[in-house]
């Protein structure tokens, strides 16, 4: 007979946490602010589950043990084999199917959130072929809490709450309540590594049904009711109380999940793209709708207005408590990207409520945080002023479209406009965050920023500072090769001549202007020291984006063909590029993970903004939407990075 332990669980406060991937397949919220939960997807699995904003995460991940008792022990993040679908057209629902090696069963699950309440509800069924195996089956979920963005001091405990058998965690003001339809069987509490329940099961039987694991890395289990069939609902419960998370809980898992699906299928389609680009994509649009709701999902619902880059931690698996940021934070050079996103797509709604939302961060001398938490509060402190430009191109883009509505962005741009021209040309970070200079990407933003805001000053009647404003931006694009373009570069033979990544200076000396032929560069990451002319990547067609110089332009075009030479790679999806040569930010070259050096990967985003280069020269993009649509992975989710060398055993 087995020998049950009860009580506290033992081996406080358990291993030292860690998050987890940031290879995200999939992201999904309620299209309605009542619904403050979101959550992420990848190895067929949910990871973090965020509440009540987009950029805390209060959980690692939650999946489902399995055994028979007798032969075999599945994490069905590790064991199974994962495939993932949209089971409806342009909502962020998913279906996971989950299959064991050797085809004895398999689980489904679908994946949503109550519609109008912070709940995520999973709605599992298990399919079994071998018959022997329907009786021995047996089922636990296993969640791991990290609440408040911290895997160190949750508790954790049993709760019984209106007759119903839950499992609840709490780290401060921040609650957590699981619980199924039907109720669970058993259930246990414990500390990672030590008394947790994939330690427990290791010996194939749940010999634990601890109470209570307070103030450490703790880890909730509860065995599945499969008595009266292999269909089932789960429930995750976030609130500021034990009682409202359990009280949110029970409420939606009171309501039949075929309602909940269609609830919440009917708010995304209320924000279905119409535009339709099906004749211009290789996937007839597919992964264009999809990216769409992917955008929506990024804002805040409390913080409106406010887009997150990512919900991920890059190489989360390595990260702890120490590492807070992540990319769960607003860049003001992403949010206006994604906000463009969105209005090119015909959704203006969310680009001016981010535009507002950037005027509120503005500093009164036009200065923005290199990044920040979504209620305002700076995370990293650097200056780029190519993200101080930022949100001038998005003002202006809403105003030539009419979708400012009521609100007036003149005070933004000018404020912009002002510290651009006391602070530039040299900025004191470049778009990749790792260097001070003359960038060609961050002159073209500071110099299309001061056009448009000469445009507003005009609208205004102030023509000598609309005259002012045109004629620096003229000197500056004056100046653009004599401070980025190298004339000796030794890259590619014959091709001398050509814009290079940065040219190094510091911002508190502008007087003191380097050479881009003979400066030296020192990459970050352990990229050593290195001339600046033999330093390339594609930030110059920034000047072509946004209308600085002509597609066609000689320099342009050379420069184009030694990054090509250089950092372009030619990959079984398609064309993609690194952010430039010498590049130490990606995973190591044996695959293990960025642990402050490493080798660049190729990003691609890139290949979507040579996409833009070819569409301006007049030639055919689809070949790089395709590119894309290839890059993406089954759930749809476009990398940051992809692997570019030789495959690894």
């Amino acid at each position: 007979m087995t020998d049950i332990r009860r009580g506290r669980a033992f081996g406080a406060p358990g291993v030292e946490p860690r998050w987890t991937h940031s290879t995200k397949e999939g992201i999904g919220t309620a299209y309605h602010t009542s619904c403050r939960l979101w959550f992420t997807i990848s190895h067929g699995i949910i990871n973090e589950i965020y509440y009540p904003h987009v950029d805390q995460p209060n959980t690692r991940d939650f999946q489902f043990l399995i055994t028979d008792g007798e032969t075999f022990f599945h994490e069905e993040r590790r064991d199974l084999v994962h495939t993932i679908e949209y089971p409806e057209e342009g909502a962020l629902l998913y279906r996971i199917i989950n299959s064991d090696r050797e085809r004895r069963y398999r689980i489904i699950k679908e994946i949503a959130t109550d519609a109008h309440s912070s709940v995520l509800l999973v709605r599992t069924r298990i399919e079994i072929a071998d018959e022997p195996l329907r009786r021995k089956l047996r089922l636990f979920a296993l969640l791991a809490p990290h609440l408040k963005r911290g895997g160190m001091h949750n508790s954790a405990a049993l709760a019984d709450v209106a007759g119903r058998k839950l499992v609840c965690a709490w780290r401060d003001d921040t609650h957590l309540a699981l619980g199924a339809a039907p109720d669970f069987t058993r259930r246990s509490v414990g500390f990672v590594g030590a008394s947790d329940g994939w330690q427990d099961l290791q010996n194939l039987k749940m010999d634990w049904e601890f109470e209570q694991a307070l103030d450490g890395n703790v880890a909730m289990t509860a065995e599945i009711d499969l008595s009266a069939g292999f269909e089932f609902t789960l429930g995750v419960g976030l609130g500021r109380s034990e009682q409202s998370a359990a009280a949110k809980l029970l409420q939606s898992l009171g309501e039949p999940f075929p309602e909940q699906r269609e609830n919440y299928v009917a708010q995304w389609r209320r924000a279905y793209a119409r535009l339709g680009l099906r004749t211009h994509t290789g996937d007839e649009g597919s992964l264009f709708r999809l990216s769409r709701c992917v955008l929506l999902a990024h804002e805040d619902k409390t913080f409106q207005g406010a887009l997150v880059a990512s919900m991920s931690i890059p190489w989360g698996e390595t990260k702890g408590d120490d590492e807070l940021g992540g990319y769960h934070l607003v860049w003001p050079r992403d949010i206006v990207q994604s906000a463009l996103g969105l209005l090119a797509s015909g959704h203006d709604e969310t680009a001016r409520r981010a535009l507002i939302w950037l005027a509120c961060l503005q500093a009164d001398d036009g200065k923005l945080p290199q990044n920040s938490w979504i209620n305002g509060t700076a995370y990293w402190t650097g200056l780029q002023l190519d993200e101080v430009a930022a949100p001038i191109l998005l003002a202006w883009r809403l105003r030539e479209m009419n979708a400012l509505g009521l609100f007036d962005p003149w005070t933004l741009v000018a404020r912009a406009a002002r510290f651009l021209i006391l602070h530039g040309p040299v900025t004191g970070q470049d778009r990749w965050e790792e260097a001070s200079g003359y960038s060609p990407g961050t002159m073209a933003a500071i110099g299309a920023g001061l056009v448009c805001v000469s445009e507003f000053a005009r609208d205004r009647g102030e023509e000598e500072s609309a005259r002012f404003l045109l004629i620096y931006a003229d000197w500056l694009s004056s100046h653009l090769e004599d401070w980025t373009v190298t004339t000796r570069g030794e890259l590619v033979p014959d091709q001398p001549r050509h814009y290079i990544r940065i040219t190094p200076s510091d911002p508190a000396d502008p007087l003191l202007t380097a050479d881009p032929d003979t400066a030296t560069l020192q990459i970050s990451n352990g990229g050593d020291r290195h001339p600046a002319r033999n330093v390339v990547g594609g930030d110059f067609l920034q000047l072509v984006r946004l209308g600085l110089r002509d597609p066609l332009d000689p320099l342009i075009v050379a420069s184009v063909a030694v990054v090509d030479a250089v950092i372009k790679y030619d990959l079984p999806q398609g064309p993609c590029w690194r952010r430039y040569n010498h590049d130490g930010y990606g995973q190591k070259e044996d695959g293990n993970a960025f642990d402050g050096t490493g080798t660049g990967g190729c990003w691609p985003l890139l290949t979507g903004e040579r996409g833009h280069y070819e569409l301006a020269a007049g030639r055919d993009p689809l070949p790089f939407i395709e590119a894309l649509e290839r890059f993406s992975n089954a759930g749809g989710m476009l990398p940051e990075q992809v692997w570019f060398r030789d495959d690894l055993p």
